[in-house]
């Protein structure tokens, strides 16, 4: 059962889920520092990290699963939330420039229609970036968080699917080093923990960050003709059975 819109959101309100988004902002922003002029969205619960695009885009959407639910977002100004069926977006083909997928896939009913509903709305030269519970890591054991809730994965398991759903990751991360607890001395050394746990490279951080661009075939252009195969004419044997004569 998934964890619903109004538990995730009041999850981010805690200290704990502050830090959290603190530190996944970071990684965010780290990847995707101009988006300038782009289309932009959001799947599963996304709201709290797209916030800090709106006055960069064109175009921005927060495409809330049916299984959450759906909350009004932002508070003020015009609403980019939309409740959508998991595999049925209400968007055009290769219109996205930008997709964000967070609170997504481990809740997904099924992962694999999911992805392939996320390479349709993706522009070909688009970029997706997952967020997913770690299967080794810490959050993925504790049922009090948002990451606690549904399916972790492991990264051989990740790259499978997005293989499968013709996504080609190009970089891969971690985030969420510290413990998940809501404890003062804690969350202080939270930084100080991230730090050290990317640095080490340790692989049991919180959650499993991947970037990839969606695989495009080349289309057969009209100026390619098909050309019939030839018959295999086969060779006339011209010589005489033996005991044959001419008249």
């Amino acid at each position: 059962m998934p964890m619903d819109a109004k538990n995730l959101r009041d999850f981010y309100r805690t200290p704990l889920g502050r830090l959290a988004r603190r530190q996944l902002s970071l990684a965010i922003r780290q990847r995707w520092k101009n988006l300038d002029g782009l289309t932009v969205a959001g799947s599963g619960f996304a709201s709290p990290f797209l916030g800090p695009f709106r006055a960069e885009v064109a175009r921005l959407a927060c495409l809330m699963p049916e299984r959450q639910g759906a909350l009004v977002w932002p508070h003020s100004g015009r609403c980019h939330s939309v409740l959508v069926g998991e595999t049925q977006w209400p968007l055009p083909d290769n219109s996205i420039d930008r997709l964000l997928a967070i609170h997504c896939l481990e809740q997904a009913e099924r992962v694999g229609p999911l992805l392939r509903e996320m390479w349709r709305v993706l522009k070909p030269n688009g970029r997706i970036l997952i967020i997913v519970p770690n299967r080794r890591g810490l959050w993925s054991r504790i049922d009090t968080t948002p990451f606690g809730y549904g399916l972790p994965f492991s990264r051989g398991q990740l790259e499978t699917q997005l293989n499968d759903a013709l996504f080609a990751p190009d970089d891969w991360g971690e985030a969420l080093y510290f413990p998940p607890l809501n404890n003062r001395l804690l969350l202080r050394m939270a930084p100080t923990l991230e730090r050290f746990g990317s640095s080490m490279s340790i692989g049991v951080a919180g959650v499993i960050l991947v970037e990839a661009h969606k695989e495009v075939m080349a289309p057969v252009t009209g100026s390619v003709k098909a050309v019939p195969a030839q018959p295999v004419l086969k060779p006339v044997n011209t010589t005489r059975p033996a005991g044959v004569r001419r008249h």
